[in-house]
């Protein structure tokens, strides 16, 4: 597989949330506004990418049998680092987050892609597939997390938009929103991949040879 095929995989056609629908919890508990949305993807894509390096480089020496239990070992390695880093840095942004930084440990994305790709495949393209899928993830929150923060308070990253007089619709801010949202958006991105199939099976309809009838 090249190099923007393994990129464009993680962004869009294999993309964790709008494809797999994995990573709910933190999905669906953090995306109060679209700032949350990025801080937990940043802090994923980071796990994502140092964890499927080491993978990738110890996937020779790691005995088959207990390949899993040390993948989360690494895995968690990393979250608690970046975990205490955003602590000491970004404490007000760590509280917001709060236990959903360490439930990154079990993130099924996270661990699907260190057993099914850095471990079968080189550093260059484990850390192209980490960033794909940490990208698309991330933009997968901003996304969800613009939305509701949008038709809740009007606002996106923080930037009152509507006016102050915008009644909101307070459901999104809470979790029932955040389902409802969800749903839409991902509404929207069948819809976006199926119209672009029909036009790519259009166009390969139009080049292809017509028979010959006598």
């Amino acid at each position: 597989m090249k190099k923007r095929e393994i990129l464009a995989n993680g962004l869009w056609h294999n993309n964790a949330v709008f494809a797999q629908l994995l990573g709910m919890c933190p999905l669906l508990g953090v995306t109060t506004s679209a700032a949350n949305g990025f801080w937990m993807g940043a802090i994923t894509l980071l796990v994502l990418l140092s964890s499927n390096t080491l993978v990738s480089l110890v996937r020779h020496q790691v005995p088959h049998q207990v390949r899993i239990p040390v993948y989360i070992t690494i895995i968690a390695t990393f979250v608690t680092i970046f975990g205490m880093a955003m602590d000491a840095w970004m404490h007000d942004t760590f509280l917001v987050l709060g236990l959903f930084i360490p439930l990154i440990v079990v993130n099924c994305s996270i661990l699907g892609r260190a057993e099914a790709f850095a471990s079968k495949n080189s550093l260059g393209a484990s850390l192209i597939d980490a960033l794909g899928m940490g990208l698309g993830f991330t933009f997968a929150l901003v996304v969800l997390g613009g939305v509701r923060e949008f038709l809740g308070k009007g606002e996106l990253f923080g930037f009152n938009l509507l006016g102050a007089d915008y009644p909101g619709f307070i459901m999104f801010v809470l979790p029932p929103g955040a389902f409802i949202a969800l749903g839409f958006i991902l509404a929207v991105v069948n819809s976006i991949k199926q119209r672009r199939a029909l036009a790519s099976r259009s166009i390969a309809g139009e080049t292809m040879p017509q028979p010959v009838t006598a």
